[in-house]
Order: C-alpha cells, then structure tokens, then sequence
C-alpha cells in the first residue's frame, strides 16, 4: 500500500471535484475548492474521521468495498479507479464478470438524473450503483454480498424481495428475470460466473428449475412493475433499460406510470431516507 500516494491522490480528486457535479448545493458561503472531507464520507457511505485518516496517509489500508464506494464517490473514471486500487494495494476489478464497478459515465447519468430514480446493473443483475431517490424508492441494493448481490438470486431464495410485488404480477417479474438471465448465459456461453449462479438457483429454487427449463429468453429494455412501498403505498412505475455497447451494464431509469404515483414519490423525497426499514426490499425490474 502507498500510503502517500494514496492520500495525495484521493485529496487532489477531492478538490477538483464540484459540488454539483454530485448533487450538492454549491452556496456562496462554501470555502472549500470542491468537496469537503464529510460530503466524501456522506457519499461514500464511510465515516468522516476515515476519510481524514486516508487523506493523512494513517489509515489501515482500505478494503475493496470501501475503494469502490470512494471510486463512486469521486466519480472516478475507470483508468482513475484501477489506479486507486493499486496505490491501495489491490488488483483493480476485472473488466468484465462479477466484481466490476459501476462506469464513471454511468454513475454521472445518475446524478443528471437527479430526483428521478434510476441505478446501474451489471448484465447478472447486481446493482453497482443508484442514486438518492431509488434509494428512497426501493432502498440500498448496493449492500449485499455473495450470491444475495444478484436480483435473481434474491427472488428466488427471498420471500421478503417478492413482497413487494403484487402476487398477480410475481409470475410475470419470475419469467422476465428468468429470461434475461437466460440472455445473458447465451452471450457468455463458458463464462464459469454465470454457469455458478445458474447451478446454484437451480439447486436452491424449485420454481427456478420450473421456468429455466422452459428456455424462454427476453431482454428486458422497457417495462411497467408495481411497488408495494412500506411507507406510501402502491406505486406503478414505468422502468426504461438502457444498455452500453458491450451489454455488459445497464442503465436502469424508473418513472412514475400515473398521476398518483408521482405525488407519493414526492411524498417520499419529503420524508427523505430517515427510517427507511433497513431491510425494505425494493424490486430493481431487469
């Protein structure tokens, strides 16, 4: 770990970072030349006196979960990220399969998007990355490790992620995400990633089995899903894909289907993230 380096290189993108750029109110009384030491933490979800001691070169050195959330943070490209790692002494994520970072113009888009909902899959479906109002809308996706990262997975194996879909919908979300994936596996046929994600729904989900084996193969670009929300209610949503070149992430972007959805998720951007249940368990639709 270069301790030095790594302190100095995370101040300088700290500085040349604008407020705005990230969401941020850029008022007349701020001092700071770009984003001040507890806006990084606040971004990356750390605490204050972590980020000083990275920036002083006296911290232990960071783990790969908190380079990526500091990456996201500094809205870092991807040639900036590889380089964060190195300084801290990791090998920077591949650039493809199941540790890959959300891309620096992705995560961009996110903050452009600004109170409309919207997050970053991979094409296995982990969200890498979303922004404050998916967050309110279906809460931190970003949170979960091992298999549980992938929205299939979850489905499958977690009573808690269909609840918010309404049981006359769960066979059509089922099918879709069973049909994707099916997409996906076709495109990286030997991929060793997939093959175990597959191996392990088939030997964990009995209804997974049922649908894989039917091979229907769809990708998801547009849809409509209701969201059962634990704290303004039913929310119909209209969710628009969008893919990068090589498949390899997508661009998730949700609106409100009516005119009743878009006044409770105003009410939601009122009542902010303060208890938000730690385990609500939002649908990202793939």
């Amino acid at each position: 770990m270069q301790r030095d380096q790594l302190a100095d290189f995370l101040r300088r993108r700290r500085e040349a970072i604008r407020p705005a750029e990230v969401g941020l109110d850029d008022g007349p009384r701020r001092r700071t030349t770009g984003l001040r030491r507890e806006e990084v933490a606040m971004l990356a979800g750390m605490s204050v006196d972590y980020v000083v001691r990275l920036e002083q070169g006296r911290s232990s050195r960071p783990s790969v979960q908190l380079l990526g959330a500091l990456a996201r943070a500094l809205r870092l490209s991807d040639d900036e990220r590889d380089h964060l790692f190195h300084l801290a002494g990791h090998r920077p994520p591949p650039a493809d399969g199941v540790a890959r970072l959300a891309r620096a113009g992705l995560v961009r888009m996110l903050d452009l998007l600004g109170d409309t909902p919207a997050l970053v899959l991979s094409d296995l479906g982990e969200v890498l990355a979303q922004n404050r109002a998916a967050v309110l809308l279906m809460g931190d996706h970003t949170r979960f490790s091992g298999d549980r990262r992938y929205v299939a997975y979850r489905w499958f194996t977690d009573p808690a992620l269909r609840a918010v879909c309404p049981p006359e919908e769960q066979e059509h979300q089922a099918r879709h995400i069973v049909a994707d994936l099916r997409a996906t596996a076709g495109r990286r046929s030997g991929d060793p990633a997939v093959a175990g994600l597959i191996d392990r729904l088939e030997a964990a989900s009995a209804d997974f089995r049922r649908l894989w084996a039917e091979h229907e193969v769809t990708v998801r670009r547009t849809d409509r899903k209701t969201i059962l929300h634990p704290r303004v209610g039913r929310m119909l949503m209209d969710c628009e894909t969008l893919v990068t070149p090589d498949q390899g992430q997508q661009l998730l972007v949700l609106t409100p289907a009516d005119a009743e959805t878009r006044e409770r998720l105003e009410l939601l951007r009122v009542l902010g993230i303060e208890e938000f249940p730690t385990d609500a368990p939002g649908t990202p639709a793939r």
